[in-house]
């Protein structure tokens, strides 16, 4: 099963790797491509949407001076400037959509929105010191040796954003943002993070889908040292909930926009029960593995030899929240001592 391409420019620009250009989606519709420095997204997509008295974007891109030039640049080329913004729609916490919130709000007045449990995330009650301590004991806890596990530390920031910008309006599942002449509808899909949002605007049919849904990868469904929860169950959950949206076209993130949402949730859905799959007959053959023994065997997209620390990183918190999915459908059990160890949960 396949998707159907809805923009040729961007899906063009994908496969050159370049940055596509400002792209006119509808009327009083346009995507803004905003770079992510030193990132293989290269770009997040932005969103502008004509309302009657100025601007809504939904995200905001990454807090660098390069992307804060290209997202100015952009509402500049469709006739409009920064200060015609009234309000930033952010799908979910992470930088790269989060990021310069803060800045299009002081240059414009506009106000921010972002889903409670976000909001929460973005800004943990822990220090720098607490939160890498914290992260150190994780990564022990699921395998990896010390001396790698301090290693992979060296090469990663701890915290989402510093300095995240703080949530005017917080928002919450079903319901309606109304501005002048546009109304959206806020779909909670946590999974890729807990207040994960998608926006719907019912009378065009098109669905905001942020990262919950890229037309080309499944995004990161992971648990890290701060994850709460079964965070791979919550979003096979949301995948399912947005059947019952009527969908002419999703606008994502990354990549590029396209159709036949259908196949593509069925698509995602089919990744993720493989994997689980994939797995769970890795530790009946090998029962007492940990995490990152785990993770060092399944199957990726590039060798595992090849991925610097932060790529094993995020493998190793992929594969503990398929773990995690897996023990909560009662299909493992975990050890009791550290590092944990993975068992079937009955032995045939």
């Amino acid at each position: 099963m396949t998707i159907e391409i809805t923009s040729t420019v961007q899906w063009e620009a994908w496969k050159a790797k370049l940055l596509p250009p400002v792209e006119a989606v509808t009327d009083g519709l346009w995507s803004i491509p905003v770079p992510i420095p030193d990132n293989p997204l290269r770009y997040v997509l932005i969103y502008a949407l004509e309302c009657r008295d100025g601007l809504a974007l939904i995200d905001a891109g990454w807090d660098d001076d390069i992307s804060w030039l290209a997202l100015t640049d952009g509402i500049a080329s469709i006739g409009r400037d920064i200060t015609d913004v009234r309000a930033v729609l952010v799908t979910h916490h992470h930088a790269d959509h989060l990021g310069l919130a803060g800045r299009v709000r002081e240059a414009s007045g506009a106000w921010v929105a972002l889903h409670s449990l976000d909001a929460a995330a973005a800004h943990p009650r822990t220090t720098p010191e607490e939160a890498a301590n914290h992260l150190l004991r994780h990564l022990e806890h699921h395998g990896l040796p010390a001396d790698e596990a301090r290693r992979t530390m060296e090469h990663l920031s701890i915290g989402t954003i510093p300095d995240a910008p703080v949530p005017d309006v917080l928002l919450e599942d079903g319901e309606t943002i109304r501005l002048p002449g546009l109304d959206l509808n806020v779909i909670w899909t946590p999974g890729h993070s807990p207040g994960h949002s998608c926006f719907y605007q019912p009378d065009r049919r098109l669905l905001f889908s942020g990262d919950h849904v890229l037309p080309r990868i499944p995004p990161q469904i992971a648990v890290y040292s701060r994850t709460e929860g079964d965070p791979l169950a919550d979003f096979l959950r949301s995948l399912k909930r947005l059947e019952q949206f009527e969908v002419d076209e999703v606008l994502p993130a990354h990549e590029y926009r396209f159709s036949r949402l259908d196949r593509r949730l069925t698509d995602i859905a089919r990744h993720h029960t493989e994997r689980l799959a994939e797995l769970y007959a890795a530790i009946r053959e090998t029962p007492g593995q940990n995490a990152w023994q785990l993770s060092s065997h399944l199957a990726w997209s590039r060798p595992w030899q090849t991925f610097d620390p932060a790529s094993r990183r995020f493998a190793l918190a992929e594969t503990v929240a398929h773990l995690v999915l897996l023990e909560n459908r009662g299909e493992i059990r975990r050890s009791s001592d550290s590092p944990l160890r993975w068992h079937p949960a009955t032995v045939a």
